[in-house]
């Protein structure tokens, strides 16, 4: 899935300035290949919507400072943040859509999705697809 098509799906499911989520699910639904986004509005900056589809996503949140980090594989975090302590993970299952609103990160609303989820073929090198 290229991710201009996931900005666009977001971009047309904007309602009142707001991304309306269940638009974005419905949209989602007729997409196929392989995702995880992370999307904010330019209209609605205080809120956060992640994807976490098919792709690898790890999010991990720190009380004290009030953030959530998210990369595609923990030894990112890992390396970005050692130093600082208390972070804790936020697991995400796959084909979820996480609304974090800044005003509390902690009250974060979770919800299924679904879109055809295919995986990548495998090209060895000089080879046909497996």
């Amino acid at each position: 899935m290229d991710s201009e098509i996931i900005g666009r799906i977001a971009d047309d499911s904007i309602v009142d300035g707001c991304i309306d989520v269940n638009a974005l699910r419905e949209r989602l639904a007729l997409c196929r290949g392989q995702m995880s986004a992370v999307i904010v509005a330019k209209t609605d900056p205080e809120t956060v919507v992640i994807l976490k589809g098919n792709k690898p996503l790890k999010l991990i949140y720190h009380p004290k400072l009030d953030a959530v980090f998210y990369a595609s594989s923990a030894k990112y975090l890992q390396a970005a943040l050692s130093d600082a302590k208390g972070w804790k993970r936020r697991p995400i299952e796959p084909m979820r859509i996480s609304v974090f609103p800044c005003s509390d990160l902690q009250d974060f609303q979770l919800l299924p999705f679904s879109f055809t989820a295919q995986v990548r073929a495998v090209t060895p090198k000089g080879g046909v697809p497996v």
